[in-house]
């Protein structure tokens, strides 16, 4: 028998972007895994596995069963959006230890999540809940112009748009409910007031109650009116951090989380903090492995050690900055050309990744007919001393990457 405390993990996710995950995690634990799929990449970080529907909470709840009764589980984790409530679902009927399922449930609902903001006196932004196009323009009549349109649960940013004026919201509405009608868990749209300043997220680590913020996320956005991702820093000597720890904070007590991982997202406004969402997992993006860069802290253990009941090592060994930047076309289209320079990339040590998601031949589609899942050919990854080396640097490898469409007319 291994000395190693063994976790389970609900859902890996994709390699691409969760493969980190999988990896840190394994170097202190023992993992079996609960999967949709046969494994394939995880094998050499699982010592055991069942495959069920995740999306069939019943499925799920027997699988993880069997898979107790043939280990002695110290923990349960899922760093999947989707699987939140049904994880803690899952350990709740497994005692081990969680967040309630109605905190995972408040966490997946921004509707209940702003409530909550504005009972405990967080700063947030003002929303409305609405289901018809009358009820969204009745809502803005309310909050006003600009205003954002967004499902009331989901997540990457999916179905999220902006709206400036009122001959806009028809299609809007449209194309935010067409991302709700996505989710499987509440298929609304919410109207918000529109938070007009710079978006990060703060990567924070609650236990026993007690949160602590350890890195700042900037963040990059593509073209208005849409919301999708383009890039994120993470600098360990961030002055921003000490201004937005106790906002962050105070988002994670309002919803009721008392242990795990969290990925706040907010805006600076007129140089105050107002909160986006609180996400109860690990950020994507990669953003675990850039703070892992920038800092030595390793968030996927740390989610790991609180999913054990154990207080993690959250103490930086390093102090640097590092830096993302997602791979889009300019247009949507069959991508034809994607490639780097490749005596650039074998003499360039800073450049740390390039991954490409997409091949030659496949599709980009940019919103609105697509999303990031759609339109995104790849990444790379760049570190440096602080965030404006990286942004050099992030620039300076763009120069060197070409993405080309063509499209069919």
């Amino acid at each position: 028998m291994s000395p190693r405390p063994l976790v389970l993990v609900v859902s890996p996710g994709a390699e691409t972007y969760r493969g980190y995950c999988l990896e840190q995690i394994a170097t202190a634990y023992d993992v079996v895994l609960l999967t949709d799929t046969e494994p394939s990449w995880e094998k050499p970080y699982i010592i055991d596995h069942a495959v069920a529907d995740l999306h069939d909470d019943t499925e799920l709840l027997a699988a993880g069963r069997a898979l107790a009764t043939r280990h002695e589980l110290a923990g349960i984790i899922t760093w999947e959006e989707w699987y939140l409530v049904p994880t803690a679902r899952l350990a709740r009927a497994l005692g081990l230890p969680t967040n309630s399922v109605e905190v995972m449930r408040a966490c997946r609902n921004k509707a209940t999540a702003r409530t909550l903001f504005a009972r405990h006196g967080v700063p947030s932004a003002a929303s409305m809940t609405a289901r018809t196009l009358l009820e969204a323009g009745l809502a803005t009549m309310t909050i006003g112009y600009p205003a954002v349109i967004k499902p009331t649960a989901f997540a990457a940013s999916i179905g999220v748009i902006r709206v400036d004026r009122p001959e806009e919201l028809p299609a809007a509405f449209e194309f935010a409910s067409a991302g709700a009608s996505r989710s499987r868990d509440d298929t609304a749209v919410l109207v918000e007031e529109y938070l007009d300043g710079p978006e990060l997220s703060v990567e924070c680590v609650t236990h026993r109650g007690m949160t602590t913020a350890v890195a700042v996320t900037r963040k990059s956005l593509g073209p208005a009116p849409y919301f999708d991702e383009t890039g994120h820093t993470v600098d360990a000597n961030d002055p921003l951090l000490a201004q937005v720890a106790p906002v962050a904070a105070a988002a994670i007590k309002a919803l009721g989380i008392t242990d795990g991982v969290q990925h706040v997202e907010m805006r600076v406004v007129d140089g105050r903090p107002r909160l986006i969402e609180v996400n109860a997992r690990l950020g994507g993006d990669m953003i675990g492995h850039l703070l892992r860069l920038a800092t030595g802290i390793d968030l996927p253990e740390a989610a790991a050690d609180l999913a054990c009941g154990r207080a993690p090592d959250l103490t930086p060994t390093r102090r640097g900055a590092a830096g993302i930047r997602m791979l889009y076309p300019a247009t949507s289209g069959i991508l034809t050309e994607r490639q780097i320079n490749q005596p650039f990339a074998a003499h360039t040590p800073w450049l740390r990744q390039v991954q490409w998601i997409r091949q030659v031949g496949d599709p980009l589609l940019l919103p609105p007919d697509g999303d990031l899942f759609t339109a995104r050919a790849g990444f790379y990854i760049v570190t440096g001393r602080h965030t404006t080396e990286v942004n050099e640097r992030l620039d300076t490898a763009a120069a060197e990457i070409t993405v080309t469409t063509r499209t069919d007319r």
